[in-house]
Order: C-alpha cells, then sequence, then structure tokens
C-alpha cells in the first residue's frame, strides 16, 4: 500500500515539474487508420521522435498497456458516443474510470481525460448532459482518488467563437452561454483547463482572403500589413495566438478569468485535391516546424503572455478512412511505417540540429532481394560504405537477411556522401525516415532480444559500428530543453515525496 502511494506522488510530483519545465507539444494518434501498426510499434516510435505527450480519441486498451512505463502523459478520451449514458449515470462514470483509468495507473500515466470531441457543434443533443458527465467522472476519480493527478475537460471548436476577430471583442456564441458558463465553472472548481481546437488552416481557407496566408503559417508579416486589435493595440503575428486570444477574451466575457488554454488539436493538411491548394507538404512543414517554435517559447498570446500554449498537434498518421476532402485525410506527421512526412523537430528548439531532424536511409520493404543485393554490393563496393560490421560473427551481422545489411550499407553511405549529393535512392529499393532505426529496433526487433546483439543495421549518423541508444529520461520532459531541473534535484524531490508518504 505504501509502494502504491509512493508511485501516486512521483507521478503527481512529475506531472507538477513538467509545468515548471515548461511548454510542451504533444501529438494526438487517431483511430481511423486502415493500417496502424500494433499498439508497441506505435509508442516506440513515439518514443524514438522524443514525443512526451500523447492523446488519444478513447481508451484504447492496447495503447494503455503498451505506455505502460514509458514516462509519456496520456489524456484518454471519451467518446461522443458515450457521454450520454456517462452523463445520464454516476455509476456508467465510475466503471468507465475504474476500466479505462484506475485500471492502467499508476504504471501509465494518465493525465487528463478529454470528454467527447467538440461536443456542442458536433453532437449538439448531447451537450445538455455534458457538464454533468464532467463532473460524474471527476466524482468517480475523486472516490479513487485520483482526482490531483487525472484532469477533467472538454475540447471545443473554434466554431462556438462567431467573430474571432478581433480578439478582444470575441465571445461564445449567446446560444450556448448556459453550457458554456457551466462548463468554465467545472474547470475553475476543479483547477483544470479549458481544451481548445484551433485550425488556423481553416481560418484562412474559410477566411475569404481577410488574412494573408502567411499570418497563418506563422511567417513574419511587412509591416504594412501587420494584424493589430484596434481596441488594444496588441500585434497579433500569427493566426494561431489570435485564435488563444479570442478565446481568452470569450472566457473573460463571461467574468471567468485565468482558466489555462491547451490547444488540443491544431496542424495543416500536407495533400488535398484540386480545390484546396494550400494543402501542401511544403505549408505543412512549415507550420508545424513554426508552431513548435512558437510554443516552446514557454509565453502566452498577447493578454496572456506568461500563461504558455501547450499544443497537441494532429495528427501522428494520416487517418485515411476519414470521409471528407482529400485534405480530412492527410494530416499526418508520419507515414504508418514511422517514417516523416517532412522534416520535423518534435525536441523543440534545441533539438532541431540534433538527432531528432537526423535522416536515416533504409532499404524498402516492400524492395525486390535481387535489387537490394545490386544495392548492397554497390554501397559496399563502388559506394565505399563501411560493411565490416555486418561481416559474419561482427557485431551488426545479425538479423542475417539482405533487408538490414542493405540497410546497414545504404545508411553508411548516405551518411558519409548526403553533404556532397549522395542519395537515398538504390535503384528505388532505398527510402529516408526521421526515426532514428537503431531506436525503434530495441524494441520492434525480436532478433535483438533472442540474440543479444546489435538489433539493427543501422547505425545512427555514425560509421563506428556502434548504434545509439535512446536516452531514458525520469518522467516527462519539456520539448524546450530550455530550464530542466537537474536529475539530482528532481530524484531528490521524489525521494522526498516518497518518505512523507511513509511518514504519514
Amino acid at each position: 500500500m505504501i509502494l502504491e502511494r509512493c508511485i501516486g506522488s512521483m507521478l503527481l510530483v512529475l506531472s507538477m515539474l513538467s509545468n515548471v519545465l515548461g511548454a510542451y507539444v504533444g501529438v494526438n494518434i487517431g483511430t481511423d487508420v486502415s493500417s496502424i501498426p500494433p499498439a508497441s510499434d506505435v509508442v516506440a516510435i513515439v518514443k524514438a521522435h522524443q514525443i512526451t505527450h500523447i492523446r488519444l480519441y478513447n481508451a484504447d486498451p492496447h495503447m494503455l498497456k503498451a505506455l505502460a512505463g514509458s514516462g509519456i502523459e496520456v489524456t484518454v478520451g471519451v467518446t461522443n458516443e458515450e457521454v450520454l449514458g456517462i452523463g445520464e449515470s454516476a455509476s456508467a462514470a465510475a466503471a468507465w474510470i475504474n476500466q479505462n483509468v484506475a485500471a492502467y495507473m499508476p504504471s501509465t500515466n494518465i493525465t487528463a481525460i478529454a470528454v467527447g470531441s467538440e461536443v456542442l457543434t458536433s453532437v449538439p443533443h448531447v451537450a445538455p448532459v455534458l457538464v454533468t458527465a464532467m463532473n460524474n467522472l471527476h466524482k468517480a476519480l475523486v472516490a479513487a482518488d485520483l482526482n490531483f493527478q487525472v484532469k477533467v475537460s472538454t475540447p471545443q471548436s473554434m466554431d462556438i467563437i462567431p467573430k474571432p476577430f478581433p480578439p478582444s471583442t470575441a465571445t461564445f456564441n449567446s446560444s450556448w452561454n448556459s453550457t458554456i458558463y457551466q462548463l468554465l465553472q467545472f474547470l475553475k472548481n476543479t483547477n483544470s483547463y479549458y481544451m481548445l481546437n484551433a485550425y488556423p488552416y481553416y481560418g484562412y481557407t474559410n477566411g475569404n482572403g481577410i488574412f494573408p496566408i502567411d499570418y497563418a503559417l506563422f511567417k513574419p508579416l511587412p509591416s504594412v500589413k501587420q494584424i493589430v486589435d484596434p481596441n488594444t493595440l496588441f500585434h497579433y503575428n500569427s493566426m494561431f495566438d489570435a485564435m488563444v486570444d479570442a478565446t481568452y477574451y470569450s472566457m473573460d466575457a463571461l467574468n471567468f478569468s485565468v482558466i489555462p488554454i491547451v490547444v488540443t488539436e491544431t496542424g495543416w493538411p500536407w495533400q488535398g485535391g484540386s480545390n484546396e491548394p494550400d494543402a501542401t507538404v511544403e505549408n505543412a512543414e512549415t507550420f508545424i516546424n513554426k508552431l513548435i517554435q512558437r510554443v516552446s517559447n514557454n509565453s502566452g498570446p498577447p493578454s496572456q503572455p506568461t500563461i504558455p500554449i501547450n499544443t497537441y498537434i494532429y495528427e501522428l498518421f494520416n487517418e485515411d478512412k476519414r470521409p471528407g476532402p482529400i485534405s480530412e485525410k492527410n494530416w499526418g506527421l508520419l507515414f504508418s511505417n514511422g517514417t516523416a512526412v517532412f522534416p520535423l523537430s518534435l525536441g523543440g528548439p534545441s533539438q532541431i540540429t540534433g538527432n531528432s531532424t537526423a535522416v536515416f536511409c533504409v532499404a524498402k520493404d516492400d524492395a525486390s532481394e535481387d535489387k537490394l543485393r545490386d544495392g548492397l554490393n554497390w554501397a559496399c563496393g563502388q559506394g565505399q560504405a563501411n560493411c565490416s560490421a555486418i561481416q559474419s560473427g561482427q557485431p551488426c551481422y545479425l538479423p542475417n537477411n539482405i533487408k538490414n545489411h542493405a540497410s546497414y550499407a545504404y545508411n553508411d553511405y548516405y551518411q558519409k556522401m548526403h553533404t556532397v549529393g549522395g542519395t537515398c535512392d538504390f535503384d528505388g529499393t532505398a527510402t529516408t525516415t526521421m526515426i532514428d532505426p537503431s531506436k525503434f529496433a530495441q524494441v520492434t526487433d525480436p532478433a535483438y532480444l533472442l540474440e543479444g546483439g546489435v538489433s539493427n543495421p543501422l547505425l545512427s549518423n555514425s560509421s563506428t559500428g556502434r548504434e545509439s541508444l535512446p536516452p531514458t529520461a525520469l518522467g516527462p520532459i519539456s520539448p524546450g530543453g530550455s530550464t530542466k531541473l537537474p536529475l539530482s534535484k528532481i530524484q531528490f524531490l521524489i525521494s522526498a515525496t516518497c518518505l512523507l508518504v511513509v511518514l504519514l
């Protein structure tokens, strides 16, 4: 019992420390994916990209089990279909908490519950019981002694703010005032936060040309085109900041202040139809990487400069099963094999030139063995790759198959030659990936576990024959990496917490 209380207290301390360490960038993991990898592989991919916070749209048991011991902070979702039953029955709420939260803690670091998704605009008939459902869940958390570790909130769309600009005059749709007032009162009483889904992509594409695209993409604007709130004279460098501020002002109009906002969804599609010209890889890359830089500076919008904007990117993988236009299916940062759609750094500014943006060259899964053999021979011969480590009896010989050996040789060649024009093609048998495969393979490659050798034919970005092991982490870390507490102090706080629990 003491051990369980100690572990619970440690998670609480680490949750508090994550606020001290600064703003974070998390990622949503959707479910409308036709070929999503197994849960264990998804977690390996998340860890390889140094993602410290994820949001699930449900309480998938496979994902929650796979996340155990990872330290990754998890927001679990109550689906829109579940909200009504939980709002009508306190016992249903208690059962949901017991089955989907308490059963996995403290091993899985669940820190929030997102009740529904844009309930007011997507399933308005459920709105009358939304706050009741949240109350029922919170009471169940109190009964399970988890209310200090797990916050309850509900993501809402920007659509409930009809006129978001200028931000200083923004208000919620008056037809929802009663429900929103109850929601804000709940968030204030439980010390929770407002979950906002904010999409500058839609703000721009549905804006009839009012705002320039650079404003939506965090790009600097010339002095003659600065976006200024005429009432406050605040300058808005991005539509993202203006959307967040519009929400703060809307809360203020109902006499609620200093309820923090967490952006639970934002992103930019990287592919669209012929009538969606702004859904491009270039725009998506610009938006995502500038968003990460923006969030990681630990500041808030002009009206609340001291409240960082913690943000979740939509989304990890393309949800190709979603209905609607082509762009709706193409918001993912990664393909389902873990390779990045475009270069990105989810580790924050301090990681932009580090391993998180390194590019690795690997053999394609569907490449023929004959072509792989030709590519391997060329890389180890004319390409001058150092292939000694994949010879029999050497550290990277296992797993002994053509794909792994080719990947080793391809990557060794690419790391040496890409700066002087070398490519990752090898007659169409190779592709680049943003994931350091040596990290990913240590989790997923059974040969590594069974043989005890080097699990993967890949190095990080060297040719020394030594793989780069992933850093261990004690709980969630700041994506910005700029204000980390020394590990010794963290250990002291945890030890002190455990001692206090024992004495009590």
